[in-house]
């Protein structure tokens, strides 16, 4: 039975290679209903929220990975995280229109920046240039420059949905599960697949379908879902990083500050009273 909002691994038995289909549905509809985008946006916005879940399955921690680009084009920002436990928010910035199917000419001269950010450890972030038409191929550059891991990403969204395949090729371990034509093989049967393929079928049956003459483990479904981690507290510690003297400026010209979280749309509201709680004031100003 198929299951949309899901994220689910396998493994090729007798080859040195891993695998990981999402496929999201009412996810990805509750993320791109929130701003009025246009239909080129809302098609890079589901690929790179795929995408964000697929390169999620390389955590082995508590923590974050974000795919973030900034450019010089139509679209300025483009900006999708997933959480360790598949928690997803995304949100693009653009002005004007914007071409469709075309990444370099959406986004202009532009970086890709991978952010991994673990609740404890140290922050990583990788930076590659982006230099294709499409998404996917851009971020298969990414893994074979910072982890000379072969890898081959397929990414599909119709505006209504968002999905896609991750496959990468593992270190030898083993001389006798070398085969030599193995990625070659099986990425050529992924690219036969089609958006509408993984969207109806269950994950058991798209492997069957692409891989039906390997041995494939396949391990449970994880759930996907849209969760924005804003609050009061984080809104606060931004205010606070902006200094006293700011603040108070913006207040005596406002009255009240506002700050809307661009991924929900949620306002937080901040009064003298909760800016003189921020900073400990009691009588100041």
């Amino acid at each position: 039975m198929k299951h949309l909002d899901t994220f689910q691994r396998f493994l090729f038995d007798n080859h040195q290679i891993r695998g990981e289909i999402v496929r999201l549905d009412k996810t990805y509809v509750d993320i791109k209903q929130r701003q009025d985008y246009p239909a080129p946006i809302e098609a890079l916005l589901g690929e790179a929220l795929a995408a964000s879940v697929l390169m999620s399955g390389t955590l082995k921690f508590e923590g974050v990975l974000s795919i973030q680009a900034r450019g010089d084009g139509p679209v300025n920002l483009l900006v999708a995280e997933c959480t360790h436990d598949k928690k997803v928010r995304a949100i693009a910035q653009w002005e004007g229109d914007v071409p469709a199917d075309n990444l370099t000419k959406q986004l202009g001269a532009a970086q890709l920046a991978i952010t991994i950010d673990p609740k404890q450890g140290k922050r990583y972030q990788g930076i590659v240039p982006l230099e294709e038409e499409k998404l996917a191929v851009c971020l298969t550059h990414y893994f074979e420059q910072s982890e000379q891991l072969s890898t081959y990403i397929l990414l599909f969204c119709d505006g209504s949905s968002a999905s896609g395949i991750f496959l990468q090729q593992l270190p030898a371990r083993d001389k006798e599960l070398n085969d030599d034509d193995a990625w070659n093989r099986i990425t050529q049967f992924a690219s036969t697949l089609t958006q509408e393929e993984i969207y109806k079928l269950a994950g058991e049956e798209v492997l069957n379908r692409l891989f039906h003459e390997e041995d494939i483990t396949l391990y449970p479904e994880e759930p996907v879902a849209f969760e924005c981690n804003c609050s009061k507290e984080r809104t606060g510690n931004a205010l606070t990083s902006l200094g006293q003297d700011e603040i108070y400026e913006i207040l005596a010209e406002e009255n009240i500050i506002d700050i809307n979280c661009q991924f929900c749309n949620e306002q937080y509201s901040y009064q003298k009273a909760d800016i003189d709680a921020l900073f400990g004031n009691k009588t100041l100003h």
